[in-house]
């Protein structure tokens, strides 16, 4: 036997399907669940918080007025919502239909959703087309080298890489969706974003993926509004499986697009379709967003790359020459690793430059031609000297392994090249002593001022001593 909610909202629903669309009532309709009936007010059960936005914004009239004949004027509607990406045990929380008289949003680009499996009375333009040029598919836009077997992956971005290949292996059914990636320029979010859309290629090959930058996505809508088919741009966006959107930062001040985006969105992510947005900044940070936007980028995972460490830039470059296949002394390698530092575009564009070089001028690659090409390319910005950096050039002086240097023998040599490590980390680095302490050795602050008192006291007392002092004072600063 039914209850009276469930017949309520059934002879709701016969008046709603004959005033919307078939695809309209089957998208914002059919996954609603009327939960109870008292003292005239239905709830009703619907899947997230963009969910009943979107109600509220396009169909809150036509709501209104079929409560009302069910129900008689002093009807009214309740909404509860299932909280999303929580494992909250407890039951949803419940929101009242704002009792304004709010009108319905009309922008009807938005609001017929077009099902490419059931076809469409016209076709739909692709904004990635040139006028007067053949009609062609949907091309992704992916370039085939920024994989993920191309993607190192370190501590800098374990998190980001292992999220995107999970999204990869199953697009829009994870948590992770949308999965946002942000990081400053250079550090693989581009190739990150590309990787992922690969992937879904390569494990999905009927799904339609497309990477797209937020500036060709601001110049398609523009180029949409002049040509009056907005429509027909939205369409086309609704239509992708996984979108790929780079620099979302691009958005900023920017009302009509971000509102277009909005509602791209909230359709592709409420029919489980992946999205991918990479920024130079974190959610918070970025300005100029509307908040129901950024609301929606912190939905799934925001995950950020950081600056690779030493042995993830060797890697980088290593993985680089492998794939051109360069062989390359491995101490050049290194000092391009430790002399460039913050950015993988730079550190590849370096090690480009200096196989130019030596192709070009007919000479060997040797650690001179690396430092005299270093100089070039870095000689408009201030060198990060690390202690890494620092670890290396003192370890090579004394012809010792950087892993005797952080073991716990009390062997002199080793002792003294420690103590001259934590002096030079001191001394040319903005590291702490704590800091500092944890790299040569997992010392304490205490040991650290100790060998750097040491060492001051050995430079006043020992020639020899001051002699090593200044030679590996010029290595550095080199």
């Amino acid at each position: 036997m039914r209850e009276a909610y469930q017949e309520v909202w059934e002879n709701c629903l016969k008046i709603i399907k004959d005033n919307v669309n078939y695809q309209s009532y089957k998208t914002w309709f059919s996954p609603i669940k009327s939960i109870k009936l008292d003292n005239n007010v239905l709830t009703i059960q619907v899947p997230s918080q963009f969910f009943y936005e979107w109600l509220e914004e396009h169909y809150i009239t036509l709501l209104k007025k079929t409560i009302k004949h069910e129900l008689g004027p002093s009807g009214r509607l309740e909404y509860s919502i299932i909280m999303e990406n929580s494992n909250d045990p407890r039951a949803p929380y419940t929101i009242k239909v704002p009792t304004s008289n709010r009108s319905v949003l009309n922008n009807p680009s938005v609001s017929m959703p077009i099902d490419l499996n059931k076809g469409s009375s016209k076709e739909i333009p692709n904004p990635f087309v040139i006028p007067g040029l053949r009609k062609i598919q949907v091309h992704s836009q992916l370039n085939e080298s920024y994989s993920f077997e191309n993607f190192i992956e370190g501590d800098c971005n374990r998190l980001a890489r292992s999220a995107g290949y999970a999204v990869a292996t199953n697009p829009g059914k994870t948590a992770f969706n949308p999965i946002f990636i942000y990081s400053p320029n250079g550090l693989g979010k581009t190739h990150l974003a590309h990787a992922i859309g690969i992937q879904v290629k390569n494990n999905f090959p009927e799904k339609t993926v497309l990477y797209v930058t937020a500036e060709q996505f601001i110049q398609q809508f523009v180029d949409s509004v002049k040509n009056q088919n907005q429509n027909d741009f939205v369409h086309f966006y609704q239509m992708i499986d996984v979108l790929l959107i780079d620099d979302i930062q691009f958005l900023s001040g920017k009302e009509k697009t971000q509102d277009v985006f909005f509602h791209i969105f909230n359709h592709l992510h409420q029919n489980g379709n992946q999205l991918v947005i990479t920024s130079d900044k974190a959610p918070v940070e970025i300005k100029g967003i509307e908040p129901r936007l950024l609301s929606r980028f912190k939905w799934g995972l925001a995950a950020d790359l950081q600056v690779p460490d030493l042995e993830t830039r060797i890697a980088i470059l290593n993985k680089r020459l492998y794939k051109d296949g360069i062989e390359m002394p491995q101490d050049v390698i290194e000092y391009l690793a430790y002399s460039i530092t913050t950015n993988v575009r730079e550190l590849e564009g370096a090690l480009i430059s200096l196989m130019a070089q030596s192709s070009l001028n007919k000479k060997a690659i040797t650690i001179e031609l690396a430092r005299q090409m270093i100089d070039k390319f870095v000689k408009n910005t201030s060198k990060e000297i690390s202690i890494d950096f620092i670890q290396k050039i003192v370890c090579d002086f004394f012809n010792i392994h950087v892993d005797h240097l952080n073991s716990k023998t009390r062997k002199r040599e080793i002792v003294q090249a420690r103590q001259l490590a934590m002096f030079f980390s001191k001394k040319h680095t903005k590291s702490s002593l704590a800091t500092i302490g944890l790299h040569c050795g997992n010392k304490d602050h205490a040991t650290v001022l100790h060998a750097c008192r040491t060492v001051n006291n050995l430079i006043e007392t020992d020639k020899q001593f001051r002699n090593y002092v200044e030679e590996i004072e010029k290595k550095i600063k080199l």
